[in-house]
Parts: C-alpha cells; sequence; structure tokens
C-alpha cells in the first residue's frame, strides 16, 4: 500500500506539473498620453514559446519561438516602449478595426444611407480611420494558465464612432497551445446593422526582429488569384489569376525575387506587396492552411491557418530606416512581412467581393493560427 501511494502522489505531482506548465501574467506598461494605464500580459507554454499582449490595441507584442538550435527570439516587430507608438502609428502587432485595409473615398453605403469614415490614407480610409481599433486601450477581461493559457480583452465601439453605425462589443483571444501554436480569435456583435472586418497586423521577421532584410524568406500563399488594385490601393474590382505573374507564391519562393526587378505595374503601385490574395470566394466551413514561410537562416517556419476568403501580404514596403525597434535595431524597407486574414478591401462598395455587414444577433468572427515549426535542415 506504502509504495502504491508513493506512486500515486507522483502521479498526481506530474499530472499537476504538466498542468501548470502554460503561465500567463500581467505587469504595467505605462501610460498612454491621456493618462490610461497600459497593461501587458505574458503567455508561456513550458515548451519554448512565449507571447506577450498589450491592452493598447489589443495588439500582439512580442511572440519568441526557438529556432532550429533550441534558442528562443522575438519575432514580431514592435516599439520598446509607448512613445514611439504614438509619435509614429504603424500598426504594430495591433487589431485593427472596425474595417481593416480600405474603404475607398471614405465612403459607403448600407440600406440606402451612405456614411463617412475618416480619410487617413490618400484619399482613402483605413483600418478604422483616424481613431480605429489600434488606438484604443482595451479592457483585459480574463487571463487564464493552464494547458492552454490565454488572455481575453475587450473594447465597445459607440454607435457612430468613426462615422460607422450601431455599437459595437468586440473580444480579441490570444491562446497558445502546446505544440507552439498562437490562435488569436476576434469576435463581434452589433446592435444596429453596420460593416465589420477586423484582423491582426503583426509584423514578422523569422529570423527575429532587428534582424534585417526578410527578402530571402521563403513564402507559399495557397491562393491562385489576387485583387489587382489602383494607385491609391483600392481594389480594381477584378479578380486575376496569379499564373505566369510575380504573385504567383503557391509553390513557395523568397519574398523578394521578383519584387527588385519588378516589371509589374502592381508592384510598381505599392513599392512591394500590398495586395490581398483570394484563398476562396466567401468564408470557408474549417481553418486551412493559407500561407506558409521558412526562414533558411534560423530553421523557423510559420504556418498561418484561416477560414476567411482574403489574405492581405504586405512586404514591409513602407518601413523607411526611421524607427528603432524593441532590441534597439533599425526596421528598413522590407524588414518585415505581413500576413491578415480579413475581408477583401473595400467589400461595402464592390457587391462582387461578397458581404461585410453584421446585423444584430449574429457574430462575427475571424480566427487565425500561427503554427510554429523549425526547419532541421542546415542553413544554406
Amino acid at each position: 500500500m506504502k509504495k502504491a501511494t508513493i506512486l500515486a502522489a507522483a502521479i498526481a505531482l506530474a499530472c499537476s506539473g504538466a498542468a501548470a506548465a502554460g503561465d500567463a501574467s500581467k505587469a504595467s506598461f505605462g501610460k498612454t498620453p491621456d493618462g490610461k494605464d497600459v497593461t501587458l500580459v505574458t503567455l508561456t507554454n513550458g515548451k519554448g514559446m512565449t507571447v506577450k499582449v498589450l491592452s493598447l490595441g489589443a495588439a500582439l507584442y512580442a511572440v519568441e519561438v526557438p529556432d532550429r538550435h533550441g534558442k528562443p527570439g522575438d519575432i514580431v516587430l514592435g516599439y520598446p516602449d509607448l512613445k514611439g507608438t504614438f509619435a509614429k502609428p504603424q500598426y504594430f502587432g495591433d487589431t485593427v478595426g472596425r474595417y481593416a485595409n480600405r474603404i475607398a473615398k471614405g465612403r459607403f453605403t448600407l440600406d440606402g444611407k451612405t456614411y463617412s469614415v475618416p480619410v487617413n490614407d490618400g484619399p482613402n480610409s483605413l483600418h478604422g480611420g483616424k481613431v480605429g481599433f489600434d488606438k484604443v486601450v482595451w479592457t483585459v477581461d480574463k487571463v487564464e494558465s493552464g494547458a492552454k493559457p490565454s488572455v481575453t480583452l475587450s473594447y465597445v465601439s459607440p454607435d457612430g464612432d468613426q462615422g460607422y453605425p450601431g455599437k459595437v462589443t468586440t473580444h480579441a483571444t490570444y491562446s497558445i497551445g502546446e505544440g507552439n501554436e498562437l490562435t488569436i480569435e476576434y469576435t463581434a456583435t452589433t446592435d444596429a446593422p453596420t460593416i465589420v472586418n477586423i484582423t491582426n497586423h503583426a509584423y514578422w521577421n523569422l529570423a527575429g526582429e532587428g534582424t534585417g532584410s526578410v527578402m530571402d524568406q521563403q513564402l507559399m500563399i495557397a491562393g491562385d488569384a489576387y485583387l489587382p488594385t489602383d494607385a491609391t490601393a483600392i481594389p480594381t474590382g477584378e479578380v486575376r489569376s496569379v499564373a505566369g505573374t510575380d504573385f504567383d507564391f503557391r509553390k513557395a519562393k523568397p519574398i523578394g525575387r521578383d519584387v527588385r526587378d519588378a516589371k509589374e505595374q502592381q508592384i510598381v503601385f505599392g513599392r512591394g506587396y500590398d495586395h490581398n490574395w483570394v484563398i476562396s470566394r466567401k468564408e470557408a466551413a474549417q481553418p486551412r492552411e493559407v500561407a506558409r514561410v521558412t526562414d533558411p537562416k534560423s530553421g523557423r517556419v510559420l504556418s498561418l491557418w484561416s477560414a476567411q476568403p482574403g489574405l492581405q501580404f504586405y512586404s514591409g514596403n513602407f518601413l523607411d530606416g526611421t524607427t528603432s525597434g524593441k532590441s534597439g535595431g533599425i526596421y528598413r524597407q522590407g524588414d518585415a512581412f505581413a500576413l491578415e486574414p480579413q475581408l477583401f478591401p473595400d467589400t461595402p462598395n464592390q457587391p462582387d467581393f461578397g458581404s461585410a455587414r453584421l446585423d444584430p444577433g449574429k457574430t462575427y468572427r475571424n480566427t487565425m493560427t500561427y503554427k510554429f515549426t523549425v526547419d532541421k535542415a542546415s542553413a544554406h
């Protein structure tokens, strides 16, 4: 009986340790210029992964995962403190909405009424306007340790906020699993018909933030078409095949292979890639792999899973060498990439793109999972 008791105690202790492998904690990260407290939540899974989330903008502040040698590194760009965020906002890791991406001329019509939203990107509205979801402090509702550490934040956008109709209540949940996967889930409800398109705007560099260019990192996008744009980055309405173009990433290739000597006007418009790939014409029933990036140097691999119809790929074209990041390095053009699962840009003005409408009683949902592994092959 004594041996059995000791064995049972050992098993209980082992199970307890396994359950407690994941941890979640909160700390202060300073104050906004108007005096609001900003919270930093840190999630760890005991498997070498650490994720940090800021209540300002419900932002993904850091993701640390091991390289092929087991050495952890932060692979998300960001400012070392809040000063840079307010001096030069660049959406680093931010939750963007109410409407992510662009709305042409800052106008759309819903149920016969035309609404105007702030123009903040040339002639167009970008990422919800001048004070979008990225520029407000969210409420930290729940922080949980355990097998799947998580944090849930919320923000209530009042009726008329940035010109949008309806009071919208949004939740953002970040969670990490034992397989070094990060899941971000956005949900939103409304008390009146409105439009919603929310995503995350993390800038990734799998070699480590501040380490230089991502142009040699290998990208696959599981889309056979993309949306060409005009000179102001608004889709023309055409759905164009990627076949035979610089936009064909169906087989992985270096991000920068076709950028430097690009002959396509689309890449000239954006000074690189800043376009939406058509993964499907409507939301999928289940998440599927929509993109994969491999860094030959570190061996890190990012696999992105989503059910959204569109994927915005941005190759860091407007990082201009004037930003100093978390590790003190300067961020230059092409030093990061963004992969943003979402509805198509300007959908409210382009009926052929589907619908961005959200009605009372319905729930908007956008769930994305970033799975991190390593390629054990030697760097070459």
